[in-house]
């Protein structure tokens, strides 16, 4: 099996109960904190006027807080029934603008060239297919517009895990579950960056950068101005 085929996984989608469950863990005050970090950081170069997209943008709290910069257009799209609701409800309340969508990021519903901003967090390990995922991101991406894949490193350590969710300052429960996901499931998912290279490496993309930090690693890709 080919980097750019995966098996499919035999867990459902992220709906009902479920869905409900991760978006209050990702709401925490903590986590709410990164968020608006990482918002501020990956709107800093931007455009005031620019179209941002967001893949599986869960319940959308980076969406959000990036609607609140400027005049960034911003639109979110996910395959969860449950996540487009939460997200929906999230930006009504916010008192935003940012439209969330169901769909499939192997088939992107968007014209090419549409976006300046592509952003990932936390769900390209789950992709079913994931060099079409790539492929499509660079469809959507204007010339020399930029996508951002921010996940789980699968070399992170055990206690690269405990350190990530006591940082999470989670309920006990919380935190038991989420240290138990993130160290079995989740990082079986996961790419390690010289994996990743290698899927890069057959897409569209050809090249990207990689940084790691403690249990995450970010893949920073660029669409050639000659695309």
């Amino acid at each position: 099996m080919s980097v750019g085929t995966r098996k499919r996984f035999q867990l459902p989608e992220m709906e009902g109960r479920a869905a409900r469950w991760y978006a209050r863990n990702r709401g925490s005050a903590s986590q709410m904190d990164l968020c608006r970090q990482d918002a501020a950081r990956l709107s800093a170069e931007l455009d005031p006027a620019a179209a941002v997209l967001e893949v599986a943008p869960g319940p959308g709290y980076l969406a959000v807080e990036m609607a609140r910069w400027g005049r960034l257009r911003v639109t979110g799209l996910d395959i969860s029934h449950t996540m487009v609701e939460i997200a929906t409800e999230h930006a009504r309340k916010a008192g935003v603008r940012v439209e969330f969508l169901r769909g499939d990021v192997s088939a992107l519903p968007f014209a090419t060239g549409s976006f300046d901003l592509v952003v990932c967090q936390a769900a390209f390990k789950n992709f079913k297919q994931p060099l079409e995922a790539l492929n499509e991101i660079h469809r959507v991406l204007r010339a020399g517009g930029r996508a951002v894949v921010e996940d789980m490193n699968r070399d992170a350590t055990n206690a690269d895990v405990a350190v990530e969710v006591r940082a999470m300052k989670l309920s006990p429960v919380s935190g038991f579950m989420t240290r138990l996901i993130l160290s079995t499931t989740l990082r079986r998912r996961a790419y390690s960056p010289a994996r990743f290279q290698r899927l890069v490496a057959q897409s569209l993309f050809r090249t990207c950068r990689i940084e790691t930090r403690g249990i995450g690693l970010e893949v920073s890709l660029t669409k050639g101005q000659e695309a």
